[in-house]
């Protein structure tokens, strides 16, 4: 089946069935289905074709789902972009992928405004409302949502489009530093929700409270599984107040919850979690790096009779690998559990040999949720996709009833709240001021975040470099989520006699000792 049929299907089984529940809008199944097809109508009628690139610059809502299948309906491929960037960033991104079109908020169009006579490619331009920004520059036509909305072809578009064609390319952060896109197929992405939704049990009857972006392989799961079950997501992106999420999770009744780490930290301790009735919550689901043990328990405390998944992915698996069943949680605490259904884990060593019990080594995954690689990158394709599988860079061991146990990653990315963050990238930021000498960026432990960026800093000779520079510096050259929350300044950093730096004395502080 094509990831868009799944909507389709269901506008048949489940036409009257709310869908998408987002603030004050409510869409039913057929609904979405016939704005869907409304809006791939039209970017057909633009120019676009199948294999084209469609990018989507959208927080999650009602639009950005009937954005995201009308481009799988044009046979195209969606290309979600996060919508906590710069222009330097889209820049990358958008140079990289070229799409034929862009449909974005326009609270976000002034990022596009910026790029325009540099992307040739784009040739159509989907707002949400009306822009004056882009005046003379590029060629693409500007075309407003709510018009399509209101005249345009509600009937299914034609397009010759197998299972094995990209669907969605999402990008994420690389040890290099520059974003990578991860292609996935639409085999991929039915074979990984038809996993989760065997092992969750979902049913047309489960509502998920949505408060993950979209344009994250999380979110985008949470969306794709809920919409091939026949549920409804109830959209919510203002979980910087948790008091009102969980005011909509009760008034909604919501079955599921879905989070990161920090998310059950803000609830476990910046929340009246504890204060309402849950009867009608029957799982949550934890993903996007490990979980406490401690965290887990006081979850567990907190919510006796909720199911609790603990879960283990990567987009590069089209979001999900392994999983720890409920009834196991307290046995095998601190585990990732076992493979999803459809997908086989193993744990080589750095030869491939299959490890045995109790030996650390490199998970690698194989099974059809396995991505087709990375965009326009055929050399670190290579690198991670192998004879044996996908090498995910987590190292591990399983114990003798043959339960994976993270130990550690290969690469430096740092996990904090839902992102995964190239410390490469930021340094190369902080090394554009003319104060530094040199820096080093690491993640350490921060009871919300998981890991909080910090930012060790060695100046330049003479220079009178500040904190306050340094964050205003990255401030005006990164996203939110990626400026240092801890600047330190040092006379050296430690480094190896080969010259490498030591940077897990850097999270440990134990340079003092040695």
């Amino acid at each position: 089946m094509l990831v868009h049929q799944f909507l389709e299907t269901n506008a048949r089984n489940y036409s009257s069935r709310e869908a998408l529940v987002h603030l004050e809008s409510r869409i039913n199944y057929i609904e979405l289905e016939k704005s869907s097809n409304r809006l791939a109508n039209f970017l057909m009628n633009a120019g676009s074709a199948p294999g084209d690139r469609i990018a989507i610059l959208q927080d999650s809502s009602i639009n950005y789902v009937i954005s995201y299948f009308a481009v799988l309906k044009t046979g195209g491929i969606a290309v979600a972009l996060n919508t906590a960037t710069t222009s330097r960033i889209l820049k990358n991104i958008l140079s990289d992928c070229t799409p034929a079109a862009i449909i974005a908020q326009s609270q976000y169009a002034h990022f596009l405004k910026d790029l325009m006579n540099d992307l040739d490619s784009v040739k159509t331009i989907v707002l949400d409302g009306h822009y004056d920004g882009f005046g003379e520059k590029g060629s693409a036509t500007i075309a407003d949502f709510s018009d399509i909305q209101l005249s345009g072809d509600q009937e299914k578009p034609s397009v010759k489009i197998s299972p094995g064609d990209p669907a969605a390319i999402i990008y994420t952060s690389g040890t290099t530093g520059n974003p990578k896109g991860v292609t996935l197929s639409h085999r991929n992405l039915e074979a990984n929700t038809d996993s989760i939704i065997e092992y969750l049990g979902l049913t047309h009857e489960d509502k998920i409270m949505a408060i993950l972006p979209f344009f994250y392989s999380y979110g985008n799961s949470l969306l794709l599984t809920h919409i091939k079950a026949g549920g409804t997501l109830v959209i919510d992106g203002r979980f910087a107040y948790p008091n009102v999420v969980l005011d909509i999770m009760s008034k909604e009744r919501v079955s599921g919850f879905a989070g990161v780490p920090s998310t059950f930290a803000i609830l476990m301790h910046k929340s009246n979690i504890l204060n309402y009735n849950w009867d009608h919550l029957r799982y949550l689901t934890q993903a996007g790096g490990p979980m406490t043990p401690a965290l887990t328990m006081r979850l567990m405390e907190a919510m006796p009779h909720i199911k609790i998944y603990i879960m283990y992915g990567q987009t590069e698996a089209s979001a999900r690998l392994s999983y720890l069943e409920p009834a196991k949680l307290l046995e095998k605490i601190g585990s990732i559990g076992k493979a999803i259904p459809g997908v086989e884990l193993t744990v080589r060593d750095d030869k491939g040999a299959i490890c045995p019990a109790g030996i650390v080594g490199e998970i690698v995954a194989r099974g059809d949720n396995i991505m087709l690689g990375y965009w326009n990158r055929p050399d670190e394709t290579a690198g991670v996709l192998k004879k044996d599988g996908l090498y995910t860079g987590d190292l591990a061991k399983i114990d003798e009833d043959g339960f994976f146990y993270i130990v550690s990653r290969k690469s430096d990315m740092i996990k904090s709240g839902a992102h995964r963050i190239s410390p490469k990238e930021i340094e190369e930021i902080i090394a554009e001021h003319d104060g530094v000498l040199e820096s080093v960026v690491v993640g350490v432990p921060d009871e919300i975040l998981g890991e909080a960026i910090k930012a060790i800093i060695v100046a330049r000779q003479g220079s009178a470099l500040t904190e306050r520079e340094i964050i205003m510096h990255c401030r005006n050259n990164l996203p939110a989520f990626k400026i240092p929350r801890i600047i330190e300044f040092r006379d050296d950093i430690p480094k190896t006699s080969s010259g490498k730096i030591r940077r897990h004395l850097l999270i440990s502080r134990q340079e003092e000792k040695l």
